[in-house]
């Protein structure tokens, strides 16, 4: 199997759905705002879908622990940029840990 195939790519789309639904979760303030929380549930359906696909192709261990990572991180990256919320260097580096270990998982 290929780094990038298309089961991998329905990872990452996986992902990026699941990012944004955590932004949206996090707009929604507790699902006091009922529109961004539905918004966040249909997208995590959606993530799930596309992770169900993937794993049809891949293992799951790996599916998993990329989409993971890829989430962690897009998470990271969207609440500093639209919520100003901000990680400790030690935040960051235990980030890179987590992508350097699931790298290594995936290359294996």
């Amino acid at each position: 199997m290929q780094f990038f195939d298309i089961y991998f790519g329905y990872v990452v789309l996986a992902a990026v759905l699941d990012i944004i639904a955590n932004l949206a979760l996090h707009k929604s303030r507790g699902f006091k705002n009922k529109g961004w929380g539905a918004f966040a549930i249909i997208l995590v359906l959606a993530a799930f879908t596309l992770l169900a696909q993937a794993v049809k192709g891949m293992d799951l261990a790996i599916a998993y622990a990329s989409w993971g990572a890829i989430g962690i991180l897009g998470t990271a990256m969207g609440g500093q940029f639209f919520f100003k919320q901000r990680l400790k260097p030690i935040g960051w580096a235990g980030i890179v840990m987590v992508i350097a270990a699931v790298f290594v998982l995936k290359t294996a």
